[in-house]
């Protein structure tokens, strides 16, 4: 599988999906190797912006700035500031705290992997009007951009790491064995979405990890810890 769609002039560098595990890993090692290991959830997101990357991090009513898009966050390459809208604070709206962390992670992500590409691409862009104080790059909710699509990865593997999920679905489950969506939803007199049902299941997860049950929901099946069919055996 490939992380990203078909190439244009403003795509990313090809990266397989494992290529962007390791890297949000390394950032997360080299995190550890400077400030502290980290051995449970939830990942310090914002230590990380702030006391190892180097970055500011503002709160600012984006959607009011750029009323032509669903602006959720921005960053600037230059200043070293990333913008998170002020509607997902989660001192303000405790409800957001999920969807506030996979947007701080989701700039982290273009960060490490996009910034010489924005750099290069710095006085081709037509979407703004020139003045300095526009950002290199903003959060809409369309995510079918090629670099979305990277850094949406990347912020999943950063904030759930792969062996950390592991160790906690061991303990909240008992081992490693997956979850099938026929079995849970046997448990069930309703007959509600696949989706709901596999988010109930990720939640207890969601909750530790600190973010939407949704976003956990969809790396535990990438993990093939939650899984939609169970296959059948040849013998």
């Amino acid at each position: 599988m490939t992380s990203y769609l078909p190439r244009s002039k403003n795509a990313p560098t090809f990266l397989r999906n494992s290529e962007i595990e390791e890297e949000a890993a390394l950032l997360l090692a080299q995190f550890g190797e400077q400030h502290v290991y980290i051995t449970s959830p939830p990942i310090p997101v914002d230590e990380i912006v702030e006391e190892h990357l180097k970055l500011v991090i503002e709160y600012r009513d984006l959607r009011a700035e750029f009323p032509e898009g669903d602006v959720l966050g921005a960053i600037w390459f230059q200043n070293r500031v990333i913008a998170i809208d002020q509607s997902l604070v989660p001192e303000d709206n405790p409800a957001m705290r999920g969807r506030y962390r996979f947007t701080l992670a989701h700039e982290i992500g273009h960060w490490q992997l996009h910034r010489k590409l924005y750099a290069a691409l710095k006085n081709e862009q037509l979407l703004w009007s020139g003045g300095s104080d526009q950002p290199d790059h903003v959060l809409r909710s369309d995510l079918s951009d090629p670099k979305e699509v990277q850094a949406n990865r990347f912020a999943a593997c950063l904030l759930m790491p792969r062996e950390l999920v592991k160790c906690e679905w061991k303990r909240e489950f008992g081992g490693l064995d997956p979850l099938f969506l026929q079995e849970l939803r046997a448990n069930r007199s309703d007959n509600a979405p696949d989706e709901v049902i596999l988010d109930k299941a990720a939640r207890p997860l969601a909750t530790a990890f600190e973010v939407s049950a949704t976003a956990m929901r969809i790396r535990l099946e990438g993990l093939g810890l939650l899984l939609r069919k169970k296959e059948k055996l040849l013998f």
